[in-house]
């Protein structure tokens, strides 16, 4: 094989050379000619092409010799024509190129034991593309029936995927949670997705979510007629001499705030359904959704836990993922920054929230900002950590901006891939003081909770941010703190913040990171300060 020819078949159909993209036909039908002989990986007769693509007063021979001329200049080469092509039929040397969905399916039908996780990832990620994307209605409805039959299969291929990841031995059981949710959710009434996702939850300490997706899936089951082989729910816990359950001894704080963590989801009104997460018992303190979220994620690790169990020690802490990452919905049509600050509005109403405090963290601080400013009474104080005013694109100095515009090329190539490199671009400079280990963790963390297109669409929306015009309205009580050495956002933008808004406190942090976290002097101040902080309001 000569892998210097790549072609996409899911998603929308590319071709690139020695990893350059080339320039396809304008023409529908002769991208949807390419299509189906690449996917057919079969010579097809030149009368069946011409009966799927045109129609008889059109010269369908011409138009289909016009069609292979202009795929040969994409397709072929010097050394090694792809198009073959006789009197009778035309085939496409799929041994000559590499193929995604082709090279999918033969690795899955090959039926290995295990297959490494990093290549289902990515294999997942690929499936849940549309196959020929914008192809319908290209040819005859013999074609579109093709096309259906043929978005079937890969619907199939990626059932296998997500079963393959959710049951996986060497995927810990916090991301099997994901996995199999995403498999339950293509197959609800399937026993073996129901039970994979019960028994991750369970075994994540969230028996209560267990039991309710358990008691959930027995009822369609009965709905639907179906037998259930026996019990879902595993036995997770150890009883004491008085018959009360106790986590074992060694869990975790994180852990514990999964187990206890209760998940919801709501839509917001494009229809977008928000995952949403309250955890603790007490007043409620809301965190707006930053750069990246994953509700069953980012609880159990070594980056946000000390954060997140702090926010909840006395209070009820409710955060949520905003659309496009995590646990919401991640195809969106609308990645902007007004859709973020109405994801907020959509779940506090939703949680039936009169009267809060609001946490930014990063970009969280301009979508708090813009909340207090639209719902003052809503908003009984601010808290904002590492943010501000403008995005890149308009606060941003012209070198800034030149760099901001390299990453987005290097995400849109190499986000989705097993190499790390890419993701610690931004691990690297939103925690240049971070331990080796966390750095790991959070670049494994940023590719498993958006996709590559996403973390593209989340970082142009980032560069338009504004909300100068909206500091002067925020009346609630505001702090604002801020590294001195953030290596993400200047000190001068925290600033920026804490001048605009009314009587607000600004408190510097000694720190390079952007992100704090909960081993780091700057850390213990800014928990200590914001606590003093609520005390001092009656918040």
């Amino acid at each position: 094989m000569n892998p210097s020819l790549r072609i996409s078949l899911l998603g929308e159909l590319s071709v690139t050379r020695n990893g350059t993209p080339v320039s396809l036909p304008a023409s529908r039908k002769a991208r949807a000619v390419l299509g189906y002989l690449v996917a057919t990986a079969r010579p097809v007769r030149r009368e069946r092409l011409c009966e799927l693509f045109w129609d008889l007063p059109d010269d369908p021979r011409g138009s289909l010799r016009w069609a292979l001329s202009r795929l040969r200049a994409v397709v072929d080469d010097a050394a090694t024509p792809r198009i073959i092509a006789d009197r009778e039929r035309v085939a496409f040397a799929a041994e000559t190129a590499t193929v995604d969905l082709l090279g999918i399916r033969a690795r899955l039908l090959d039926d290995p034991p295990l297959i490494p996780p990093p290549e289902l990832r990515i294999m997942a990620s690929q499936l849940e593309l549309p196959f020929l994307d914008g192809l319908d209605h290209a040819g005859d409805a013999d074609f579109d029936n093709w096309l259906l039959s043929e978005r079937e299969d890969v619907h199939l291929l990626r059932l296998n995927v997500l079963r393959r990841l959710a049951l996986h031995p060497e995927i810990d059981r916090v991301e099997a949670v994901k996995w199999a949710r995403h498999w339950k959710e293509q197959t609800p009434l399937q026993e073996e997705a129901a039970r994979s996702l019960i028994h991750a939850l369970a075994h994540t300490g969230r028996e209560q979510e267990a039991r309710h997706c358990e008691a959930d899936f027995l009822a369609a089951a009965k709905d639907a007629g179906l037998q259930v082989s026996g019990p879902l729910m595993p036995d997770v816990t150890e009883a004491l001499d008085d018959g009360t359950l106790h986590a074992r001894p060694d869990e975790t704080i994180q852990r514990r705030m999964l187990r206890k963590q209760q998940i919801g989801f709501c839509r917001a009104s494009d229809g977008v359904r928000i995952a949403h997460a309250s955890i603790g018992e007490g007043p409620p303190l809301v965190k707006a959704a930053n750069w990246l979220n994953h509700l069953e994620l980012d609880c159990n690790s070594p980056i946000w836990g000390p954060t997140f169990d702090a926010c909840a020690t006395g209070r009820r802490f409710i955060r949520y993922d905003e659309r496009g990452n995590g646990l919401s919905d991640w195809d969106v049509p609308d990645i902007t920054f007004d859709a973020f600050v109405k994801d907020l509005e959509t779940v506090v109403d939703a949680l039936g929230l009169e009267r809060f405090p609001l946490l930014g963290i990063s970009q969280g601080c301009a979508v708090s900002i813009a909340y207090a400013a639209r719902h003052p009474e809503r908003v009984s104080g601010l808290i904002l950590v590492a943010g501000y005013p403008t995005g890149w694109r308009i606060g941003a100095s012209p070198e800034e901006q030149a760099r901001r515009e390299a990453v987005l090329t290097l995400t849109r190539h190499g986000w989705g891939t097993a190499n790390p490199a890419y993701r610690h671009i931004f691990s690297q400079t939103f925690m240049p003081d971070a331990k080796p280990e966390d750095l790991a963790w959070f670049d494994e963390f940023q590719r498993l909770t958006v996709s590559p297109e996403n973390a593209v669409r989340f970082q142009e929306a980032f560069g338009t941010i504004d909300v100068r015009d909206s500091l002067s309205k925020v009346k609630a009580p505001t702090i604002v703190f801020h590294a001195r050495e953030d290596q993400r956002i200047s000190i001068e933008q925290g600033r920026e913040l804490a001048i605009g808004i009314e009587h607000a406190e600004f408190v510097p942090l000694e720190s390079k990171n952007h992100i704090l976290l909960g081993y780091e002097p700057a850390w213990h101040d800014c928990v200590a300060q914001t606590k003093g902080f609520l005390r001092k309001h009656g918040i």
